[in-house]
């Protein structure tokens, strides 16, 4: 009964905040200067006789109240329908279904390396916590996370190609079931990009956890028992302080699903944030609803997930 009453919970909260997402993002792209039309024709929209722009309006549904805009949206979203694009003719599904496996993949590889290192480098710097190993990997997070990724991604681009004359490839992206080489010749420095601030975050807790563990009462236990200390650091240390960590790194992993626009843009690959911002640069509204939709119903799903890990890892979550 409790487990059913959770799902409901978090379901009920998942669909609250997909609509309100909606709302506010339809609302603020309606009270941007210009329409569909202008979109459509840019300059041209100028020439155009009063007859002809309200067929056009009639054409886009732009003539009928916000309220019928918006509920016919919303009616095409649950049967499937996220509109056509007014710049390029095509429909959304199609648009994300090329955009969202990009984003995805350059995101699931940024939080592998940005986890591992910052796990690793988070146990180096609690396990010697005062010393120098420990204000030297500090002072590399807080670098990590001051500096801009896109300084960051300028700076490995013009790097790799005035150092190593390598010139990463910007052409036509090439799915990772055709070619390995080709694909992490795209998605690599894109990705190692958002693994440096995305590692920091994940160090400076790792490290925070790791000290506070360290001083409980079953570690000084489990020390004074004569167990290993990788053993120790492993079932005892570890093990507790992960929570916080999954925490984290599934909030972050969120973000990046919808924080790619800036080393999108950068590498050139043809993800949901080069989309977006393409988008709503033409005033595509359709696309840019659609966008914002697919990037909150996979940021609500991964929350989702990690509650359901919660519940895996700790037996007390699931008593709670």
């Amino acid at each position: 009964m409790l487990t059913w009453r959770w799902f409901a919970a978090r379901f009920g909260g998942a669909v609250l905040t997909l609509v309100g997402v909606t709302i506010v993002v339809f609302v603020v792209l309606r009270t941007i200067p210009g329409d569909a039309v202008t979109a459509s024709l840019g300059t041209e929209s100028g020439t155009l006789t009063p007859e002809q722009r309200d067929s056009l309006n009639h054409y886009y549904g732009i003539d009928k109240s916000w309220f019928e805009q918006l509920w016919t949206w919303i009616s095409g979203v649950l049967h499937g329908d996220l509109g056509l694009s007014v710049t390029s003719g095509k429909t959304v599904t199609e648009l994300l279904g090329t955009a969202l496996p990009v984003t995805i993949e350059v995101a699931a590889l940024a939080a592998l390396m940005g986890t591992a290192a910052g796990v690793a480098l988070g146990v180096l710097a609690g396990a010697r916590a005062g010393r120098r190993t420990d204000s030297a990997t500090q002072g590399a997070a807080l670098v990590g996370l001051a500096i801009p990724e896109f300084v960051v991604g300028t700076a490995v681009v013009t790097i790799l190609a005035e150092v190593f004359r390598y010139f990463p490839n910007t052409g036509t992206f090439v799915p990772l079931t055709t070619s390995f080489s080709e694909n992490m010749s795209q998605v690599f420095y894109p990705a190692l990009v958002l693994a440096i601030p995305f590692a920091a975050n994940v160090m400076r807790t790792t490290r925070s956890e790791y000290v506070e563990m360290a001083e409980a009462d079953y570690v000084r236990t489990a020390r004074g028992k004569g167990l290993h200390p990788g053993r120790i650091r492993r079932a005892h240390i570890l093990r507790n302080a992960t929570i916080p960590i999954v925490t984290l790194t599934g909030i972050q992993f969120g973000y990046l699903l919808g924080g790619t626009v800036i080393v999108e843009q950068i590498f050139a690959l043809p993800g949901m944030g080069r989309l977006l911002l393409t988008s709503i640069t033409n005033r595509d509204y359709p696309v840019v609803q659609g966008t914002v939709l697919v990037i909150a119903v996979l940021f609500v799903l991964v929350n989702l997930i990690v509650d359901l890990l919660y519940r895996a890892i700790d037996p007390r979550t699931r008593a709670a």
